[in-house]
């Protein structure tokens, strides 16, 4: 699968890809590292996943991270450094998700969309998790 990922001055800030380009099997996108999990099944029919639960433990995330899958539509994504400097700008249409990992991100919608937004939890509201700010215009 084709993924394309936006680092700026080391981080990586965002990486985004067509879900239907998928390869047979589990594939992560994500590194174990990251403060969010994204991964893509691609089975064929008769595929049984064995039975599980995951165990409970402290985790630590000092940032909330997202990602956002566009089932119909078209949107852009702007990201800029904390400090509201332009990095990169991309489109996603249909089938395509973007993880943002890092830095600021800013959605503009193109064409009637239709998004799934996932966030690592827990969540605390915008007024203590999200700070909004005023960002360079490309």
């Amino acid at each position: 699968m084709n993924t394309k990922k936006i680092t700026h001055k080391g981080k990586l800030y965002a990486i985004y890809f067509n879900v239907s380009e998928a390869e047979d099997g589990l594939s992560f996108i994500s590194e174990d590292g990251d403060f969010i999990q994204v991964g893509i099944w691609k089975y064929q029919p008769k595929k049984t996943l064995p039975a599980h639960f995951h165990k409970e433990y402290i985790r630590e995330a000092t940032r909330t991270c997202e990602s956002v899958y566009v089932v119909k539509g078209k949107i852009k994504c702007n990201l800029y450094t904390k400090s509201g400097n332009f990095i990169e700008s991309f489109i996603l249409n249909n089938n395509d998700m973007a993880i943002q990992l890092y830095g600021v991100h800013e959605y503009e919608i193109l064409e009637e969309a239709l998004v799934i937004e996932n966030k690592n939890g827990p969540y605390f509201g915008p007024e203590i998790d999200r700070k909004r700010i005023n960002v360079q215009k490309n």
